[in-house]
């Protein structure tokens, strides 16, 4: 390398780092003016001085790495000066060089006792006043440095104290027992809940081990490799870990939640501890209670099980025992009507009509009755694979002078096939298709009978263009006995829709009703599954 690289590179060095003060003090500019020669190639900063008055107003105000000081000066000669310097604190450790022409044992003791660490005699060898002053600034340099890293040093401590402190408050404000130990379970530090806890003191609970608080505790660090295979990372925290624990040597139920935490010291374990001894007993008390209701609702279903099967042998029993007198007095009627008919006086015939009348509507009550109370009597077995289109046929053909006398139109789309029982099935379609029919306007009966899937199951809609119902009553309609026209105007029972929702629910579907008075009704009802469908009619 050049000198003139050097000297560029050393001037870039000089320009780079922090410059150096050097006091340099002498009463004669010409001594001042060799000093500052002599030392400029260190590129530190020299700071003149003519007396020793000045020079302590400059140390007032600086730091010096060397003084560089005269012995013989008027008015405060070096040794009066150097006394100064080392009465004050921020200056007494600063290394004093002092300059003099003559060799007197009396000046080299007393300057050393004012704490002088080198004297120069003149005329001063340029070369050895430099490489002399060199060392002290190299030693200024290395202080300064040390100095900031102490002041590092000083903040990191702070801050780390500051967190320890915060990081204590909040293991000390934690609602729950929490325990921060070694791998190995070595307790390291505690919280005031898990003296509480375990009711022992903190400081016996030091350096002890987690398993003497809880003998199934047990963190295994298994390494988990990162994605660039780099570095090793310990596993997440595991949380809801149920066991037990001792407190004067009595055990009772724990969850613990385990996290990992690394540290400069090594992986650290926090261990959050919840007593759960009034959990479990709630959850005993729920056991017991669901045991005892669950005991009681079995009970219960078991009684209405058999109470509804009482009921419906007693519907059953009583419709048709029914039956025998009721068509005794229906054919007595019958015959008194076609015997005496005009010859008993008009009252007469209308009290016999009024007897028939009422005998056939009885009738037909007590066989809708029967055929409700049947619904459930015929169990799952009878279900099997349905075609929807066969069912539809049957209930149409069961209809068909019902459907010449009201020249009632009936189209069909595509029906899929479904599990279910093929006869209930087809009493649903005809008892629909019966009340489109039979509560008709004035216009000629037109029904759409359609299916598509829908979420799971298979929607079913059956749409009128008949009379309507008001909204309020589209629940109503399917209750037993409910009709929403007079007698007169209606010869039903009242039982079909009702036999309808019966047959719908036995196959876990629900069936309703959209409408409103004037613009025909459309009655939707699901059955389970999605189907494809079979073809169309």
């Amino acid at each position: 390398m050049s000198a003139a690289a050097r000297t560029s590179l050393l001037g870039q060095e000089t320009s780079d780092r922090q410059k150096i003060k050097i006091l340099l003090v002498d009463d004669t500019p010409e001594n001042l003016v060799s000093l500052e020669a002599a030392l400029a190639g260190l590129g530190e900063d020299l700071v003149l001085a003519r007396s020793g008055k000045e020079a302590l107003r400059h140390l007032l105000k600086d730091d010096f790495a060397a003084v560089l000081l005269d012995v013989r000066m008027p008015e405060m000669d070096g040794f009066e000066t150097a006394e100064m310097i080392r009465r004050r604190p921020r200056s007494r450790q600063i290394p004093i060089l002092f300059l003099t022409g003559y060799r007197n044992e009396e000046h080299l003791f007393r300057g050393y006792d004012l704490g002088a660490v080198d004297f120069l005699f003149k005329p001063i060898v340029p070369e050895v006043l430099r490489s002399k002053v060199a060392v002290f600034v190299e030693l200024s340099r290395s202080n300064a440095k040390l100095q900031e890293q102490a002041e590092a040093l000083r903040r990191q401590a702070e801050v780390l104290q500051k967190a320890e402190q915060r990081f204590r408050s909040l293991l000390e404000a934690a609602p729950e027992a929490m325990v921060m130990c070694r791998p190995n379970g070595e307790i390291l530090m505690v919280n005031s809940q898990t003296e509480a806890l375990f009711g022992c003191d903190r400081a016996k609970l030091i350096s002890r081990n987690m398993r003497n608080l809880v003998p199934g505790w047990n963190f295994e660090l298994r390494p988990l490799w990162d994605e660039d295979y780099s570095r090793i990372r310990t596993q997440p925290a595991e949380r809801g870990l149920e066991l037990e624990a001792l407190r004067d040597g009595a055990a009772f139920p724990v969850e613990l939640s385990l996290s990992p935490l690394q540290t400069e010291e090594g992986v650290v374990i926090t261990t959050a501890i919840r007593d759960i001894s009034e959990r479990r007993k709630a959850e005993e008390q729920i056991r017991q209670l669901n045991a005892g209701l669950e005991e009681r609702v079995l009970e219960r279903t078991e009684e209405l099980m058999r109470s509804n099967e009482e009921l419906q042998q007693f519907a059953y029993i009583a419709s048709h025992d029914l039956q025998e007198p009721l068509r005794t007095v229906s054919v007595y009627a019958q015959l008194l009507a076609k015997r005496y008919q005009g010859r008993l006086g008009d009252d007469a015939d209308q009290f016999i009509d009024f007897i028939v009348g009422s005998a056939e509507r009885m009738e037909k009550l007590i066989h809708d009755l029967l055929d409700f109370s049947r619904v459930d009597a015929r169990g799952t077995d009878f279900f099997t694979k349905a075609d929807c289109n066969a069912a539809l046929e049957d209930a149409i053909r069961n209809l068909q002078s019902l459907i010449e006398q009201s020249g009632a139109a009936i189209t069909v789309g595509p029906l899929p096939c479904v599990t279910g029982d093929p006869v209930q099935l087809s009493r649903l379609f005809q008892n629909l298709l019966v009340n489109s029919i039979k509560y008709r306007s004035d216009d000629i009966p037109r029904v759409h009978v359609a299916a598509q899937a829908s979420d799971g199951e298979t929607l079913f809609s059956v749409r009128d263009n008949g009379i309507g119902i008001e909204p309020q009553y589209a629940e109503k309609i399917f209750g037993i006995f409910r009709c929403l026209q007079p007698r007169d105007r209606n010869s039903g029972s009242g039982m079909g829709l009702a036999i309808c929702r019966k047959i719908v629910t036995r196959h876990g579907g629900h069936i309703w009703v959209e409408s409103a008075l004037g613009q025909g009704a459309t009655f939707y009802f699901t059955l389970p599954g999605k189907q494809a469908a079979s073809g169309e009619t």
